[in-house]
């Protein structure tokens, strides 16, 4: 739903190339892609080719122009008439393996990288997370020793998006001692030796986007492969979180635009009792309490990303962000369920989709707990 308050003419027209590419490439193939578990890769170069791969991203490395606030609307619209945020999500997993590189990578890097992934003929990832912890980024355990012109990588993670095949994994790693003084981000690309896929990992929710445990095992990987300075990867991966937060805060509020037209769209066709369901009051109620929320939380995600994007610090503002968003999209989600009824817990039903995608976003990105911290802190509590 566009907002004149926050969006222009540019704007405008990217939803509308995103919505036409939605209904004609995603929406068709929405729940076969779920129900196998991914989605094709011939879908990436055609995402490029429609303009939508690059947006947010500089010209001057292959993207299409714009910012944050041009990747949201777009995102927004795959979501809400493509119907699959899976395919939404895996298909834009770049959106936080790239930004470390194309702020501090070489030309020769961006090149190599950010380039083929900007046409659709490569997929990134961003690899942070291990199995001994996620949001403690300060503690992580792989490590990465200088040998010569090369890094010796040993090491696990885990949940990483587009993961199982991926091309190029931006990877953090320990270079130094411990603590976020001693973080590096380096780039592995597929078929290095000693990187492998542990496994495939089943979730909850986001079927069509495929996630991974990726193994390091005396990995080679050429020094030439680190991004900016040794030791200086904490920032990056700072600067990363605002961003990813944000953009995690949009997609609830595309989620839940979407089960919200889906739960009006049931309320008015669907009839008990000699009257369609919404000529109930409850559940008018019920349509109102959700519309209300939704308006809400897109409203500060909108105010956060138009702060994000003029330059200041928002860390504070995107915690709340992401909080408030996620606790809308659950309940939003879970209402929507509620209006369809025993329909709404069949397979076949977007709500049902929705109702466990809408899980992962008080978890991932960091947790709703660690937000909260975040907020705590910035605050002066």
């Amino acid at each position: 739903m566009p907002n004149p308050l926050y969006e222009s003419e540019i704007h405008a027209r990217l939803r509308e190339q995103a919505r036409r590419f939605a209904k004609k490439e995603i929406a068709p193939n929405a729940h076969a892609w779920e129900e196998a578990g991914i989605f094709p890769r011939d879908l990436l170069p055609k995402l490029a080719a429609a303009g939508i791969m690059g947006v947010g991203y500089p010209e001057a490395v292959g993207g299409g122009g714009g910012d944050l606030s041009h990747v949201l609307a777009v995102a927004e619209e795959l979501v809400v008439h493509g119907e699959s945020v899976g395919t939404v999500v895996g298909s834009g997993s770049h959106g936080i393996a790239l930004p470390p590189i194309i702020r501090g990578g070489t030309p020769a890097q961006i090149d190599r990288f950010v380039r083929p992934v900007m046409a659709g003929q490569k997929i990134s990832a961003l690899a942070i997370t291990e199995p001994s912890g996620g949001s403690d980024v300060a503690s992580l355990q792989t490590r990465a020793v200088r040998d010569g012109d090369h890094y010796v990588i040993d090491g696990d993670k885990t949940f990483i998006t587009s993961g199982t095949r991926a091309d190029v994994v931006t990877v953090a790693v320990r270079t130094g001692g411990e603590g976020h003084g001693g973080i590096s981000m380096i780039v592995v690309e597929k078929g290095t030796p000693g990187f492998t896929v542990g496994k495939k990992l089943e979730k909850m929710g986001w079927w069509a986007s495929d996630t991974a445990e990726l193994r390091f095992e005396n990995c080679r990987v050429p020094a030439a492969n680190l991004i900016g300075e040794e030791n200086a990867g904490f920032l990056a991966i700072m600067m990363n979180f605002a961003t990813e937060r944000l953009m995690l805060a949009g997609n609830c509020v595309a989620i839940a635009e979407l089960a919200h037209r889906k739960a009006i769209e049931y309320a008015k066709e669907r009839a008990a009792f000699g009257k369609s369901l919404s000529g109930f009051q409850v559940v008018r109620h019920k349509l109102a309490d959700m519309a209300s929320k939704l308006a809400a939380a897109r409203a500060l995600t909108n105010e956060v990303v138009q702060r994000h994007t003029q330059g200041e610090q928002v860390a504070s503002l995107a915690a709340m962000a992401k909080n408030v968003a996620t606790d809308m999209v659950t309940e939003v989600c879970d209402q929507a369920v509620q209006i369809h009824g025993g329909y709404g817990y069949m397979r076949e039903y977007v709500v049902e989709r929705l109702y466990r995608d809408a899980r992962l976003y008080p978890i991932g990105g960091g947790t709703r707990e660690i937000m909260n911290e975040i907020i705590s802190k910035f605050e002066g509590y």
